[in-house]
């Protein structure tokens, strides 16, 4: 079925054809809790059925949302087992979705979900809301109004959140949900403010793949998932040091006092940057959107992947955000400026709430990377190019990572795995000011522990340009390569562009490399003075 817009009002997607069942919640049982689910990562942007959260600060523009004053009532047992807690502000589950482990507490109890369903019981509930993804919105509608189990399928954000990214036509206005959004887009004559967030309470409908999406919008970090700090940190160190210490070995280190001349790091706030890029659209997920709209939905969505403003055209859109700050000194060798205009995408400005980020992946074109802090603060996880994450699954090519839906679901389920690890991951948390080095090949989590603004550029210097053009001349280059529209032939442009530019870099990094190889291979003294067979040493006079 082809996804539509109509242009008359179903009664339907406001309300349900039977009647609420309100009922307290009871206790969240976590104990055998949810399926571990995973998305694939392509370099090609997808929208996916599931999402990501973001709840926090109050929004000067709609003050509360309908139904949020009885959402935000906290209601008995919603403290998590086993030392997880929910955020303050979060509410109960909008339909009363408890987990699976609840029915199994519950013997008398029937899971309304399969009744609902009928036939459909047997599917998984990742594959009923695929098959509702085709679905337009009328028909979600009117599908809501069948049973219980299709009212809750029906109404699960993501899927409107889908409708509205992907059919937007114009200014995307965030109304406290998704499908008011979408109502609100599609029928503007119709007072969205009617249509209560919390909707109707479904009683016994267990489901651990809808309950977990509710879970990972809405509960706290763990002071365990905070507390390792084992990044080494410098301030003042010189560029050869640098080098020596971090580039040539690849190791990441936290820079301090590298940016304390910058004007956007005393500027740069919401109000600062609404007033000063006014209608400029930034890229934020497959949408654009000016900074006072995007603002607006931050303060409001409660999503476990919330959208986050990732731009590597802001410097071209807004001249002055360019200007307000300046590389730092350790990361100015950039050998892809040999390209001029017809490099790659190289640097983003980053904003998003509490609760936004990037999940496990590796830098584009095996390039490294920095990451400054203007405002807020991030937490890194980094594990070295030939440790692959717990939880991560890269394809044998490269081309695609699968791994946890979302950061918040990694660290449930993975991160208590690397305490036993003899080769723990890099940990920190970056706060505003500070710089972080991001070694080529590396492994990298990122999350923001508050709302967060951040300059983030990739770039390719000595240390790392035969890394870059190994991987530029991969035999799937055309699927590997990022950020520019001419993936197949940028190697030979790239490396005809050095040769005309910096004549004899190439040659001289692989006699260096050569000479490193055969520095390693080369057998010590001890080597030269044991008898391997005897394994006692020998005397040559």
């Amino acid at each position: 079925m082809c996804r539509q817009s109509s242009k008359t009002l179903p009664y339907c997607l406001f309300v349900s054809g039977f009647s609420s069942e309100a009922k307290p919640s009871s206790m969240l049982s976590f104990k055998s809790l949810l399926s571990k689910r995973t998305k694939a990562i392509t370099k090609k942007k997808k929208n996916k059925i599931r999402s990501k959260t973001v709840p926090t600060k109050q929004n000067p523009i709609c003050e509360k949302c309908p139904g949020e004053e009885e959402m935000e009532e906290a209601e008995d047992g919603d403290e998590v087992e086993e030392g997880f807690n929910l955020k303050a502000s979060a509410p109960s589950h909008t339909h009363g979705v408890k987990p699976l482990g609840n029915l199994y507490l519950n013997p008398g109890s029937v899971n309304s979900r399969n009744t609902g369903l009928g036939n459909l019981q047997t599917l998984t509930d990742e594959l009923v809301l695929e098959i509702l993804a085709f679905l337009a919105g009328t028909h979600l509608g009117v599908l809501a109004s069948v049973s219980k189990s299709f009212y809750i399928f029906a109404n699960h954000e993501p899927l409107w959140r889908n409708l509205v990214l992907e059919n937007l036509n114009g200014r995307l206005l965030y109304n406290c949900t998704w499908k008011s959004t979408y109502i609100a887009a599609h029928y503007p004559s119709f007072d969205v403010s009617n249509v209560s967030v919390s909707g109707l309470r479904v009683r016994d409908f267990y489901s651990d793949y809808l309950f977990q999406s509710w879970l990972c919008a809405n509960l706290e970090m763990k002071p365990e998932w905070l507390e390792r700090d084992n990044i080494i940190r410098r301030r003042g160190i010189s560029v050869e040091e640098f080098i020596s210490d971090f580039e040539e070995p690849n190791k990441p280190v936290l820079l301090e006092g590298c940016m304390d001349n910058w004007v956007a790091l005393e500027k740069w706030d919401r109000d600062y940057l609404v007033k000063l890029c006014g209608d400029v659209q930034f890229a934020a997920g497959p949408v654009e959107m000016n900074l006072e709209d995007y603002f607006r939905y931050a303060d409001q969505a409660r999503e476990e992947r919330p959208l986050y403003v990732f731009d590597p055209k802001f410097g071209e859109k807004v001249a002055r955000l360019g200007s307000e700050y300046e590389v730092p000194v350790y990361f100015r060798e950039d050998l892809f400026n040999v390209l001029g205009n017809e490099r790659p995408d190289y640097r983003w400005i980053i904003i998003g709430p509490a609760g936004s980020g990037s999940s496990f992946h590796i830098d584009p074109n095996s390039t490294s990377a920095w990451n400054a802090v203007i405002k807020g603060s991030k937490k890194w996880v980094l594990f070295p190019p030939d440790v692959v994450p717990p939880g991560v699954h890269p394809s044998p090519d490269g081309a695609e990572v699968a791994c946890p839906v979302s950061i918040i679901e990694w660290f449930m389920n993975f991160y208590g795995a690397t305490k036993t690890w003899k080769r723990k991951p890099i940990e920190c948390i970056c706060k505003a000011g500070e710089v972080l080095f991001v070694p080529n090949g590396w492994w990298h989590l990122v999350f923001n522990l508050e709302e967060s603004i951040a300059i983030t550029q990739n770039y390719a210097s000595r240390s790392n340009l035969l890394n870059v053009l190994d991987f530029l001349k991969r035999p799937n280059a055309s699927t590997l390569v990022s950020g520019t529209r001419d993936r197949v032939n940028l190697y030979d442009k790239f490396r005809k562009a050095i040769e005309t530019s910096l004549p004899g870099t190439i040659d001289k990094l692989l006699q260096k490399a050569e000479e490193k190889k055969a520095q390693q291979s080369k057998p010590s003294f001890w080597d030269t003075v044991t008898d391997s067979k005897a394994g006692a040493f020998k005397f040559s006079f």
